[in-house]
């Protein structure tokens, strides 16, 4: 049976952990060695269509549906995979049937609304209620709570953007407003949060104004494109899990803002999610997730760097720590299982549990990483010789 005979042959890639498949007719089979560490069933030879056509996409939305089922709990198929990736590569490139959804300025903000306007009570219930931060999280140890690394994280950005008193500073991808209202308040700086969602506009204005700064922080509904076209400047920027929303083709327009907002000798801090090669979208994440985003690879930053007279001056990897994050969200989503279907439905909620442990697993075993990039509008010699100020 061709069905079968494909999911065999992808299989039989595991050589690092082990899984116990059962299929549509009740034929069991073991793949990699040792005794399985998780379990799937596979109840329609329809999925071993649907797989062959795309691998992820296949398998994601039979999972949804429910003609995939996998013992909890799911991280633990996860990681097998991800373990696994560079066997299963060729796979992903093969059977790729599927049209990725193109990253237009005038279909951004529906975009973004797909994701993040989903509702400010929804992301409670799983991000940490005291920053709302849907971006990596900075642990010092393991330790360490969601709110206390993310607390942390803030701390670090705003660390490496030598912010200091009066300056002022640009949030592009403001998300709920947290970064740039502790560095209004922390450093006596001044600023503008931009955004397309208009639930975290809502929130982060409220926030700004509960904490007594909304004469210094400012936020807007804006595409961050738009501000080509004022006279603005400020002489700090920085971007917090933006980037990846860009898309490709629109890296130039991104760097183009920075160019023309930032002061000479100014500073930004770029943080994004990288990938270690090119690789198309995944299928499943585009089409459900994060419709046209793209993972950048670092020497395509590192390349373009140069042509606005950036000089980098630090990067850094904090991709233990995306995963740590991820692992922090995806039990704050599980426990509120009820809620989540309550406000959606079934498969809403296997759809997400699918993202949140297959993003866990991509950055715990380097498929993806995290990157902060730190580089100067031309020469800037007054800045510190080394990263101390960073841990004090």
């Amino acid at each position: 049976m061709l069905e079968k005979s494909l999911i065999n042959k992808l299989l039989s890639e595991i050589k690092d952990g082990s899984l116990e498949i059962t299929y549509w007719d009740d034929s069991k089979k073991t793949y990699g060695s040792g005794q399985p560490l998780a379990k799937v069933r596979i109840k329609d030879k329809a999925v071993g269509r649907a797989m062959m056509r795309n691998l992820s996409l296949g398998a994601a939305e039979a999972y949804m549906h429910g003609t995939l089922e996998i013992e909890e709990p799911i991280i633990d198929v996860l990681h097998i995979f991800a373990r696994n990736r560079l066997s299963f590569e060729k796979f992903f490139s093969t059977t790729a049937s599927y049209r990725r959804q193109i990253n237009r300025k005038h279909i951004q903000k529906k975009y973004i609304a797909h994701h993040y306007d989903l509702s400010n009570d929804f992301y409670k219930l799983w991000l940490d209620n005291e920053t709302m931060a849907y971006t990596c999280a900075y642990f010092k140890k393991p330790t360490d709570t969601l709110a206390q690394a993310q607390i942390q994280k803030f701390d670090h950005v705003l660390k490496k953007l030598q912010l200091k008193k009066g300056q002022t500073m640009l949030d592009i991808g403001c998300g709920w407003g947290h970064l740039l209202v502790r560095g209004v308040k922390k450093y006596g700086a001044s600023g503008l949060g931009v955004t397309l969602s208009e639930e975290q506009y809502k929130y982060a204005t409220a926030l700004a104004k509960k904490e007594g700064v909304a004469d210094r922080a400012k936020f807007e509904l804006v595409n961050y494109q738009e501000l080509l076209q004022r006279d603005l400047q400020f002489d700090r920027i920085v971007s917090v899990g933006i980037l990846e929303h860009v898309g490709k083709a629109n890296y130039r327009q991104y760097f183009d803002v920075v160019n023309k907002l930032l002061t000479p000798g100014g500073v930004s801090v770029l943080h994004t999610i990288t990938q270690q090669k090119h690789l198309p979208s995944d299928a499943f994440l585009d089409k459900y997730i994060f419709p046209g985003a793209y993972l950048p690879v670092i020497s395509e930053i590192a390349a373009l760097l140069p042509e606005y007279d950036f000089r980098l001056t630090d990067y850094e990897s904090l991709r233990l720590h995306y995963s740590l994050t991820l692992d922090e969200w995806l039990k704050g989503f599980e426990a509120h299982k009820k809620q989540v279907i309550k406000m959606f439905d079934e498969e809403f909620y296997r759809m997400w549990e699918l993202y949140l442990a297959s993003c866990s697993a991509w950055f715990r075993y380097g498929r993806n990483d995290l990157s902060q990039f730190v580089f100067t509008k031309g020469i800037n010699n007054d800045l510190p010789l080394t990263r101390e100020h960073l841990y004090k």
